[in-house]
């Protein structure tokens, strides 16, 4: 059981109310303009800071996401210093991660496309825990078969016909998926009260996914989020489950 499930909404609901201050205090230093809307999803606090096109918060993305990426390695540490409990909370800038989801969902696809027409597996390129995850999600959707292979940072995902992939491979980490274009919605401004009612933390509740219990935070991962075993490797992330990644450049 991963620790947020643990968690009551009112828990989240402050961890994101933490997190959107400490944000807030870093826009004012570098003088960025911005609003931050926070969440729940799947168990997990969501913040995401938006803006106008012509805003200088792009610049929070960085090249292949790194900034954010920093970002929101920072943030969690900052709401951990106030609540005592590690924070597995969710940074989004400027809508980075749904743009991601889509860039490889059409990957894939069209991977699954190759893989239906030869009949012959089709490895993607190496991704992070984040971005496999997503893979893994969209094959299942499609009804095939995948499964990661080698170690970090050039693990990647092969794509099987159901018949080619053993029944005993899993897909990565956390039950539940995020739909696309739907991973950050909904979110209220942080200068929003929080109005919830029973309804509500029912809600919350049932959105919230199952994931491995985590280890230390990766320096270059984000989301909480393991792989699908290969039975015939070791998995070298066995006793050191990645926290969850943003993702890398589009």
């Amino acid at each position: 059981m991963s620790e947020d499930e643990d968690k009551t909404v009112d828990q989240l609901n402050d961890e994101a109310d933490i997190a959107a201050d400490y944000l807030e205090g870093l826009l004012d230093i570098v003088d960025y303009e911005g609003d931050i809307e926070m969440g729940i999803r799947n168990g997990r606090p969501v913040v995401q800071i938006v803006a106008d096109d012509d805003s200088d918060i792009k610049h929070l993305i960085g090249k292949d996401g790194e900034v954010v990426n920093a970002l929101q390695q920072l943030t969690r540490l900052a709401v951990q210093q106030r609540t005592g409990e590690r924070s597995r909370l969710i940074l989004d800038v400027d809508g980075f991660l749904t743009r991601k989801r889509k860039h490889i969902r059409e990957e894939v696809l069209d991977a699954i496309d190759e893989v239906r027409e030869t009949g012959e597996p089709v490895s993607l390129d190496a991704m992070n825990s984040f971005e496999r995850k997503i893979v893994h999600d969209i094959v299942r959707e499609e009804g095939l078969r995948s499964r990661s292979h080698g170690a970090e940072p050039q693990r990647y995902v092969t794509i099987y016909l159901r018949s080619q992939s053993s029944d005993d491979e899993e897909d990565d980490g956390e039950d539940g998926n995020y739909d696309d274009g739907d991973f950050i919605t909904g979110l209220r401004p942080a200068d929003e009260p929080d109005v919830r009612d029973a309804d509500d933390e029912v809600e919350a509740g049932a959105d919230a996914g199952v994931d491995a219990d985590a280890a230390d935070v990766a320096d270059e991962d984000i989301v909480d989020d393991t792989d699908a075993e290969d039975p015939d490797e070791e998995d070298p992330d066995a006793d050191d489950v990645d926290e969850e990644d943003l993702a890398d450049s589009e």
